[in-house]
């Protein structure tokens, strides 16, 4: 889980979080699974691995405001070894009223935007995302 405060920069006119900062956030939440799971981006980069955006959506339930503490649950909900979707839920600090859900679709290409697979590029990396999936 990955808990962040609401920026005041992050909100508009009507003093909520902008629509566009929730898939950031995803990203932010990605990026800390990927962490506690023992192997980050940097790493995966690293590698010689890069895993584009293929698709994002996300529903929008109850506005999160400035000031507030939010938690965001990420979950690997499909992962094929060429590629990946991750299940977002945006939760306020207690974990009692979901505010938004979302889920991003990605794949794993090299340097050249070439698809790759990642069992047989870095078997290492290939167990990390079949235990993401086990959990």
């Amino acid at each position: 889980m990955y808990v962040r405060s609401v920026n005041y920069y992050e909100t508009d006119m009507m003093q909520v979080v902008h629509h566009s900062n929730y898939i950031r956030w995803f990203e932010e939440a990605r990026t800390k699974l990927l962490d506690e799971a023992g192997y980050s981006y940097a790493r995966i980069e690293e590698e010689g691995i890069m895993i584009p955006v293929l698709s994002v959506a996300c529903e929008y339930k109850i506005p999160c405001r400035f000031g507030e503490t939010v938690c965001i649950k990420s979950k690997l909900v499909e992962y094929s070894g060429v590629r990946m979707t991750i299940e977002y839920e945006v939760w306020d600090e207690k974990c009692e009223e979901l505010r938004v859900t979302g889920r991003s679709s990605h794949c794993f290409v090299d340097s050249q935007f070439r698809p790759i697979s990642v069992k047989r590029k870095v078997p290492e990396l290939h167990a990390v995302f079949e235990s993401l999936m086990a959990e």
